[in-house]
């Protein structure tokens, strides 16, 4: 009976223990300047989301120039940064990810918005990840000598970067970027 008791508290304990990376991991849960590249990285993801929605499915193959990603391969080279960018940090891509062509894989409006979806999620749980005491920790970044931390802020300027972008390639396309359609409805006179 002792011996049933004693393997049956080491099985839960380890249960309890396998449980405890899930909610380090939880963003939710993030302090200090991973809580503030969270909110960043929130931020691009909520309006990047809410461009790829208002964008209409024929304006996904649009593109500025020749040779200048379209507003498909925009949206998808963000989410691809998403899961490639947090490799640098030990963090896998999901499985089936392929970076290679990534950004051409597809043109469908749906698939695209799911993907970003996702992407920001896998970020926000590598950045919820790192520890505090690791954010100086060196590692190499597109060749060069960084830290965590570095990477962390990538991720965050990466995104908003082609934030950016694809306000530009809204409002040629005609397109009133969600958050400012609403901050204008609401400022308009009433009758």
């Amino acid at each position: 009976m002792k011996r049933l008791l004693s393997r049956g508290g080491c099985a839960v304990l380890l249960l309890g223990l396998c449980g405890v990376p899930a909610r380090a991991q939880d963003p939710a849960n993030v302090s200090g300047v991973r809580a503030e590249i969270l909110y960043w990285i929130q931020d691009a993801e909520t309006k990047l989301v809410q461009l790829a929605e208002a964008i209409p499915q024929e304006k996904y193959t649009w593109r500025p120039g020749e040779g200048v990603r379209s507003v498909s391969e925009v949206f998808l080279h963000v989410a691809g940064g998403n899961y490639s960018i947090p490799r640098t940090l030990g963090v896998q891509p999901p499985e089936g990810f392929a970076p290679q062509g990534f950004d051409r894989s597809t043109t469908d409006k749906a698939k695209i918005i799911e993907h970003l979806k996702d992407s920001f999620a896998h970020v926000k749980r590598a950045v919820a990840g790192v520890a505090d005491a690791d954010l100086d920790k060196a590692v190499r970044l597109f060749g060069r000598d960084s830290t965590y931390r570095n990477v962390l802020l990538l991720l965050a300027t990466h995104a908003h970067e082609h934030l950016g972008q694809m306000i530009a390639y809204a409002r040629v396309n005609g397109v009133v970027p969600p958050w400012t359609a609403a901050r204008q409805a609401q400022s308009s006179p009433r009758p």
